[in-house]
């Protein structure tokens, strides 16, 4: 039961099984109308289209739509015209669907261009004869089936995917924090490179997972366009402004939209291409241990001890966008100037030290970031 309950909180499975409802819904629905107010004898048509329209984005699904329309329309076209001229058989069905995929190569219908194929399909392989005088009612059926699909999507609460994009952050940021502190756990002690070679293998599993919330940003991107919440939301925004402008106001900034998290809107793309930076970085801090496995010499106490503090302390700040620790960037800064002035260092030690300490640099620089902070996260 805990393990479902952690699932069912996750915004991703929250939104697929919305989206999996309004579907139900709106394929229900379509064949309801179709079967019992237009009396159609051809009820699948409109609970079809109206499945492929509920897309993961009402922007989607108004683009869509009126592609699975027009294409749809060139099916039924399509098949009446065969249907009418060669009649059925094996090779005008043939050439219905040849003719059909042909025709989903058209640009501007591309995306939903291969119901073209099926609507022929469904029309040829129903009883043609029967169906012939009724080209304009199979027309009206796709209609319907569109319409339905995109009222649907559209009033019963248009998805917005900011929510999956924040916890992909969340989820990275965490991951990252986690091989920080592992990291400074085995640094300021000893390690092997067994250790840095695992740090690698998370680091690349971080990677991928990076390049799976790319396309959740995008999502979330298109989830605003054409979507009523968005807007309402904003007209609410401008209002309390005016309210407050006349002094009519309660000084209260305006709700938080709860699919968002975020009064206001974030931009994504930003914040995961500064999440993108920080694995590089982790990257080639990882690379860096992994080769100074197999130095020769000791480490120097002092650098060893404060360096693999500042770690782990970034780490935890990483992985807690509500954690509260002192800068690290002020304290990497300290550590360079301690072990410059110190003149006990090796002058060949530098270059892995100096690798240590500008790496860490750039990943500070990620917690003080967009990235980090909680109204992203």
């Amino acid at each position: 039961m805990r393990r479902l309950r952690e699932l069912a909180g996750r915004p991703d499975v929250r939104t697929d099984l919305l989206q999996i409802v309004k579907s139900v819904i709106a394929a229900t629905a379509a064949w309801w109308l179709s079967a019992h107010v237009l009396d159609s004898p051809l009820p699948f048509l409109a609970p079809w289209t109206a499945l492929l329209t509920v897309h993961a984005t009402v922007h989607r699904s108004l683009s869509r739509g009126v592609q699975t329309t027009v294409a749809s329309a060139i099916g039924v076209g399509l098949s009446f015209l065969i249907g009418f001229y060669l009649g059925v058989s094996v090779w005008t069905f043939a050439l219905a669907i040849f003719v059909g995929l042909a025709g989903a190569r058209i640009t501007w219908i591309r995306d939903e261009g291969v119901a073209i194929a099926t609507t022929a399909i469904f029309v040829l392989s129903s009883g043609f004869s029967d169906q012939q005088p009724l080209l304009v009612d199979r027309i009206i059926e796709v209609a319907v089936g569109v319409g339905i699909g995109v009222l649907v999507n559209l009033l019963i609460i248009p998805p917005m995917r900011d929510q999956q994009a924040a916890s992909h952050v969340d989820r990275i940021d965490r991951r990252i924090g986690d091989i920080l502190v592992n990291m400074s756990d085995e640094f300021s002690t000893s390690w092997e490179t067994d250790a840095a070679d695992a740090w690698r293998r998370e680091i690349e599993s971080v990677s991928d997972e990076v390049e799976t919330a790319w396309g959740s940003v995008h999502f979330a991107r298109e989830s605003r366009r054409s979507n009523p919440r968005l807007v309402r939301a904003r007209l609410v925004r401008a209002r309390q402004g005016r309210a407050r402008q006349n002094g009519g106001g309660d000084g209260h900034r305006p709700p938080e939209d709860h699919q968002t998290g975020t009064g206001r809107g974030v931009d994504y793309e930003e914040v995961l291409g500064r999440v993108d930076e920080a694995v590089s970085h982790m990257r080639h801090l990882i690379r860096t241990l992994h080769d100074a496995t197999y130095s020769e010499g000791p480490w120097d106490e002092r650098f060893r001890s404060e360096w693999a503090e500042i770690a782990r302390d970034a780490g935890h700040a990483i992985a807690d966008p509500d954690a509260q620790m002192e800068s690290i960037h002020d304290r990497l800064v300290g550590l360079t100037h301690a072990m410059s002035e110190d003149g006990r260092l090796p002058r060949d030690s530098w270059p892995v030290y100096g690798s240590l300490l500008t790496s860490m640099f750039h990943i500070a620089v990620l917690i003080d970031d967009v990235a980090s902070m909680r109204s992203v996260r």
